[in-house]
């Protein structure tokens, strides 16, 4: 049995997919490649004390309304939006909704469900309340002679029936008979009964009892954990020397950095709402994606991501794809690991078995260049159609497509499409002048106008209309050694397709237009 554990804090980023899903998932498919039978689960821990951080706060319409809710358990907070019955409700969907994506038949189970439901779990609070006295002499050697738990310490904490908190009560008794405690709120100063199954167990313990109520044989486990010392070595040592159970295996791994404009501003974190979840990652890019760069990197290797980067890491898969099915040879430093590119890229495919040949790969800035360069009014049909045509003219495209194929196409566009729109740079973000203003027509230098007719003859000439005979073309017209006239040349070009003087890789933008377009734009340029 495999878990991996959250605490829906609040926003469920992708650097929450890394350990407790997809390196599980791997795990998982390469056991189940053995014969052997395998359980993938995964841990949500929801009654954790909601810490009401400012970003937390922000939420709520009114924050000062939010105050209310601090040390509530998270599953009794309320969604600060409105549409769902509870906190973890709303931040939930937008990452356990699209697990299906990223790793395949995931049990998941709440700390909640645990304390009110299953039978092991009660069996592991009773054998705690009756072992505490070693219990507390084991947590106590980790707290470094910090604070020491008293003998008579009663490792549970109850839900104050008046103010709501948990882990404000101090247990005054406990009866097992009644499977109940009494106590007292250091908060609101209610005394009262709380049943065990209204609260938790101290988060070292409660670790265990996750360990023995589903019976782990493998979890992964955050940087913050690993520490010798730590949180896990007490774990371990409270495992094996208050209950006699064999903790499960584990490794670490390392937190992913979340990178805006070019700026790696720290870690994604759930509770301050740094990064972004699951559902934003599969609107523009594959799960294939991520779940390959996570694969291929040593889980203890750092990570960044960013929304405007997507089509570079795309990008790395692509090439992991063309590797994977022989279409490129590997470079001289690819060949020491190619293997591990290989192995990567099939364990990060969730569609089995794999096609014996590669269906139609198309890049995707070529697929930004085509949504672009397309009527934003056509029908997603008509959009096909037309991708198709200008593939098949381009020569990007020279075979029969395949269901799957097309399936690829459809897909990539979508996703390209909704990156242009939301995320990309602004030199990615283009529209194409269907007509020509006088103005940008007068504008043109005597020398700009010379290179245009240049650039002219030399595109009249191609028999293939493609984007590396554009390139080449393109080449031929100014001088490479001078960088004014080079620039002046460009600008020209940027302004009489797009009516601005930058943007992207133009010679992809050239292909997907058409030579005819492109051809009828110079000759209307330069009449």
């Amino acid at each position: 049995m495999l878990n991996g554990g959250l605490s829906v804090s609040g926003l469920q980023h992708i650097g929450r997919l890394r350990g407790e899903i997809i390196l599980n998932s791997v795990i998982a498919e390469k056991l189940r490649d053995a014969g052997l039978r395998v359980r993938q689960v995964l841990t949500l821990y929801t009654v954790d004390p909601w810490k009401g951080k400012d970003k937390q706060l922000e939420q709520f319409l009114n924050p000062e309304v939010g105050r209310k809710y601090v040390e509530w358990p998270l599953e009794r907070v309320p969604d600060p939006k409105g549409c769902h019955k509870s906190w973890v409700d709303h931040y939930w969907r937008d990452f356990g909704d699209y697990l299906d994506y990223f790793a395949k038949n995931v049990e998941v189970i709440t700390t909640g469900e645990m304390y009110r439901e299953h039978p092991r779990m009660r069996e592991f609070i009773v054998m705690t309340m009756r072992n505490r006295e070693r219990l507390i002499e084991v947590i106590n050697k980790y707290r470094g002679g910090r604070n020491p738990y008293p003998k008579d310490w009663i490792p549970f904490e109850p839900i104050c029936e008046n103010c709501g908190r948990i882990g404000t009560a101090e247990v005054t008794k406990l009866d097992l008979d009644k499977y109940e405690v009494e106590y007292r709120c250091t908060y609101c100063g209610h005394v009262g009964r709380a049943k065990l199954t209204d609260g938790k167990l101290p988060w070292r313990v409660e670790w265990v009892g996750v360990w023995y109520t589903l019976q782990v044989d493998f979890e992964p486990y955050g940087k913050d954990h690993a520490m010798p010392g730590g949180s896990r070595d007490s774990a371990i040592e409270i495992a094996k020397t208050v209950y006699g159970v064999n903790p499960p295996l584990g490794t670490w791994y390392e937190w992913v950095g979340y990178v805006v404009n070019g700026k790696d501003v720290g870690d994604m974190g759930s509770s301050d709402f740094i990064g972004f979840t699951p559902r934003e990652w599969v609107e523009v890019a594959e799960p294939e994606v991520l779940r390959y760069i996570y694969i291929f990197h040593e889980p203890t290797k750092r990570l960044t991501f960013s929304l405007d980067s997507v089509y570079q890491y795309v990008d790395i898969y692509d090439r992991a794809e063309r590797l994977y099915y022989g279409v490129d040879k590997p470079s001289p430093k690819e060949k020491d690991y190619l293997d591990l590119i290989i192995k990567s890229y099939e364990y990060a495919q969730m569609r089995r078995p794999l096609p014996k040949e590669m269906p139609f790969q198309l890049p995707y800035l070529h697929a930004v260049a085509l949504i672009q360069t397309l009527p934003q009014s056509l029908s997603e049909e008509e959009l096909m159609e037309r991708v198709i045509k200008r593939l098949r003219e381009t020569k990007i495209l020279t075979k029969e497509l395949d269901e799957l194929s097309r399936e690829r196409i459809k897909s990539r566009l979508i996703k390209a499409r909704n990156w242009v729109s939301r995320y990309a740079p602004e030199t990615y973000r283009i529209r194409v002048l269907e007509e020509m203003p006088e103005t940008i027509r007068t504008s043109l230098t005597d020398m700009q106008r010379s290179k245009l007719r240049l650039l002219l003859q030399e595109l009249e000439k191609i028999d293939v209309w493609s984007e590396d005979n554009i390139k080449e073309a393109m080449k031929r017209v100014p001088p490479r050694e001078d960088k004014n006239v080079e620039r002046a040349f460009f600008e020209a070009t940027y302004l009489i397709f797009f009516g601005r003087p930058s943007g992207p890789r133009i010679a992809p933008y050239l292909a997907m237009l058409g030579k005819d377009f492109v051809i009828n734009r110079l000759m209307d340029v330069l009449r």
